[in-house]
């Protein structure tokens, strides 16, 4: 496929075929979100939302607070969940799936399901690649 604006073309074939040249840099800058652990994650539990803060870091263990924030910023900067300060006192705000989230939600929990599922399987591949780490490659 070619890209019209600048002349470049596309890969030749396969799903990146068909995305013009020049918003590959792009996509690529999203799925690295959407694809990392802690982006899925969020986007998983904050289906049951809205949640606080406190309520996420309880259902996502081993998050950092600096993570969790981190994270929740970049993900309302891509329009994937909405943020809702309330003006009270103690101030209180709330974290809610956005209808673009809504789409991946399903996505991201059978990535999540199919993780869990083959946890063990996976699991023993990397017993089996480690008790070879010393052998030449190919053997």
């Amino acid at each position: 496929m070619q890209d019209s604006a600048d002349g470049t073309m596309a890969a030749a074939a396969g799903p990146c075929a068909s995305i013009p040249a020049d918003h590959m840099a792009f996509i690529r800058q999203v799925l690295d979100r959407v694809g990392d652990k802690w982006s899925m994650l969020i986007i998983a539990v904050v289906e049951d939302g809205p949640l606080r803060y406190t309520d996420l870091q309880r259902r996502i263990p081993g998050i950092s607070q600096r993570m969790l924030t981190r994270t929740l910023q970049q993900l309302q900067q891509d329009g994937l969940i909405t943020r809702t300060a309330y003006a009270e006192v103690p101030p209180r705000v709330e974290y809610a799936l956005a209808p673009l989230g809504q789409g991946l939600h399903e996505i991201v929990l059978r990535l999540i399901g199919w993780a869990a599922d083959h946890h063990d399987e996976i699991r023993a591949h990397h017993g089996s690649l480690e008790g070879r780490a010393g052998s030449p490659p190919g053997s």
